[in-house]
């Protein structure tokens, strides 16, 4: 089930039917208050989540939603106005999955729905990976720093797992789109720097460990 929260009937109704016609379960929501209701019985796969909305809008949602055991993981991906760079790099910085544009297409709103549900499916079946006071479980989709666990997005996951993996190895931004985001990926060139912007401050001290290499990409520095 996909939870479209938009306070524009006919945006909202199109978003709806949609997601309806390409084989999605789909229901739409007018604002703040009737989602966080429905959430108190039901749980989406999904939500789409529009950013300006009537009493809470969509950030202070995405902050209640992310700061709840029971609803962090889900994920969502936030409608943004155009150039309103503040409002994606906050969504970002929240937890958001992905984000998209208005105006967008609403084939393009279907596939970005689908890349996030498929990222978000694959589940691994490794291991643990450790670097000095840093755990990564990754059968149970957690990070710990000094036995305290910290959240972070499926692609912030991600992009960490591979870091992590691969303790050294100079990752391109051709390689990170490819391997986090699929080859299907629409986003903006900025976008991988953006979520290491935000796995950095996550990773408070550790975040210091990936290197930015110029002209090339990023890696991780290791306890040496």
């Amino acid at each position: 089930m996909i939870w479209c929260v938009e306070d524009d009937t006919s945006i909202r109704e199109i978003e709806v039917y949609t997601l309806q016609s390409t084989g999605f379960s789909a229901e739409g929501f007018e604002d703040g208050a009737a989602f966080l209701e429905a959430l108190k019985t039901r749980r989406p796969e999904l939500i789409l989540l529009d950013i300006m909305l009537p009493g809470e809008d969509g950030v202070a949602l995405l902050r209640q939603l992310k700061s709840r055991q029971d609803t962090a993981q889900i994920p969502v991906i936030m409608a943004t106005a155009k150039g309103m760079e503040f409002d994606k790099v906050q969504s970002l910085d929240l937890g958001a999955d992905d984000y998209l544009v208005k105006p967008f297409g609403m084939m393009e709103m279907v596939s970005r729905v689908k890349a996030v549900l498929r990222r978000c499916q694959d589940v691994p079946t490794g291991n643990i990976l450790t670097d000095g006071g840093l755990r990564m479980d990754l059968n149970q989709r957690t990070v710990c720093i000094d036995g305290s666990r910290i959240g972070l997005t499926y692609k912030e996951f991600e992009l960490l797992k591979r870091f992590l993996s691969q303790p050294g190895m100079v990752f391109t931004r051709e390689q990170l789109y490819a391997q986090v985001w699929g080859d299907n990926f629409m986003g903006e060139s900025r976008t991988v720097d953006m979520h290491i912007r935000t796995l950095r401050q996550k990773l408070g001290a550790y975040g210091e460990r990936i290197e930015t290499v110029r002209n090339v990409g990023y890696r991780w520095e290791g306890v040496k």
